[in-house]
Order: C-alpha cells, then structure tokens, then sequence
C-alpha cells in the first residue's frame, strides 16, 4: 500500500474565510431535529462534525435568497460562519487536499491516466 500523507491546517472561520469557489472541508456545529418535531421546546442533540462544502461570496437558494460568505453543501444547504445567524454553522474550515502526488484538486482530459498511473507507482512516504 502506497501512503500518500497529506496534512491539513483549519482555520477560525471567525478570524479568515477561504477564496470564492474553493472545495473546503468545514466543521460544521448545530442541532440535530427533535424527536417530537411538533414540540416547540425540544432542542434536538448537539453536534460538530466535517463536511466537505463549497465556499462563495455570494449565493441565491432556490427561494430566491441571497446569501453572501457562505459554505453551501451538496444538498444546496447554505452554511454561515459560526457566530452569524443560522442553524447549522461553520465553526473551522480547511482546504482539501491536493490530488495523491500533485499540488492540484483537478486534472482534466489526456492527463488523467498519467496521473493516475504516477500516484499508483508511487514509493511509499520515506
């Protein structure tokens, strides 16, 4: 087995927030729904837990709501950094890694296969 080691370093989503676009993996803090989803009163069980997101500057929901400094997960769920209103936030976030043995998140098109092909024959970390 070939180990491509990767580190990452989060960042305070209250003190610096990513690039517009950048694929981010977020740690993300609220409520799961209460059991009795009529209850006004019950609050759900607490959690904090990694996601991988999108971050923007500027975001509209399918209702037509715009949303500025955002992370939006797959679902379109719009995420804000902790502190701001919201039910689920972001409270850490990083960026994703690089592809195994590159410095890119993409390759595209006659790339690939070599790519590939590189990362399978790599040694192992020394």
């Amino acid at each position: 087995m070939t180990h491509l080691d990767t580190q990452v370093t989060w960042v305070d989503a209250r003190e610096g927030l990513p690039w517009s676009g950048a694929p981010v993996a977020v740690a993300v803090t609220g409520r799961y729904p209460a059991d009795d989803a009529e209850s006004e009163t019950a609050s759900g069980e607490e959690f904090w837990l990694v996601r991988p997101m999108y971050f923007t500057d500027r975001h509209f929901s399918e209702d037509g709501t715009e949303h500025r400094n955002c992370f939006v997960d797959s679902d379109g769920y719009v995420h804000l950094p902790y502190g701001l209103a919201g039910h689920d936030t972001v409270t850490h976030w990083a960026e994703l890694p690089t592809l195994p043995g590159r410095t890119t998140h993409l390759v595209l098109g006659k790339d690939v296969q070599p790519a590939l092909r590189d990362a399978w024959s790599a040694g192992p970390a020394i």
